[in-house]
């Protein structure tokens, strides 16, 4: 992303729902509300919806696949993540990619995303769909996306996590976020209900 103009600075600062991570990790992780459902298009052109990973524990991250700079850093991080989690990735733990360029994003284009990435798609959906509803769902967990003069979307950059139950229960800011920090919250909400 370039530097951002004011006007998205302020957005940022009024967005919603607001609070990131900040839990040590000897407590329990904070519930910030109930996560927004919504239903888009996979990039198999499949409809999924949010609560359809109900029992299991989300990542929702924002990107585009033609951002050239914090997408695929985010992405990156993601994958990496997926990596060390082993075999509860995909049967306890999912990882959904939203865009925030849906207009560019066909799920063909996501389908090609996802397999830059080595994307495991047993256990990794990347959506996209109407623009206004794209834009909704963003802006329920505190997405503010802007189109720039050359086409490319300035966008703030939070990641997600949602426990089996449906709720949020923390969110991390930018794409540099400690990866083991990530894995171990991940893993620690998997065990919340045994």
């Amino acid at each position: 992303m370039s530097r951002w103009p004011a006007q998205i600075v302020m957005l940022i600062l009024l967005a919603g729902p607001g609070q990131a991570h900040h839990a040590s990790h000897d407590q329990r992780l904070p519930t910030i509300g109930a996560a927004a459902d919504f239903t888009l298009t996979s990039q198999r052109g499949v409809p999924v919806s949010l609560r359809e990973f109900r029992g299991k524990v989300v990542a929702i991250a924002f990107i585009f696949a033609s951002c050239t700079d914090i997408c695929p850093m985010l992405t990156d991080n993601m994958a990496r993540v997926k990596d060390a989690l082993g075999p509860v990735f995909g049967s306890q733990i999912n990882f959904v990619s939203i865009t925030v360029d849906p207009e560019r994003d066909t799920p063909e284009v996501l389908k090609q995303y996802a397999k830059n990435f080595d994307a495991d798609v047993k256990g990794w959906v990347f959506l996209t769909g109407d623009p206004a509803t794209v834009h909704e769902i963003g802006r329920k967990y505190g997405i503010i996306a802007m189109k720039t003069a050359n086409g490319d979307v300035d966008h703030t950059l939070l990641t997600s996590l949602v426990d089996r139950n449906g709720s949020l229960r923390v969110q991390y800011m930018g794409a540099s976020f400690d990866p083991e920090e990530f894995r171990s919250d991940l893993l620690n909400l998997v065990d919340e209900s045994r």
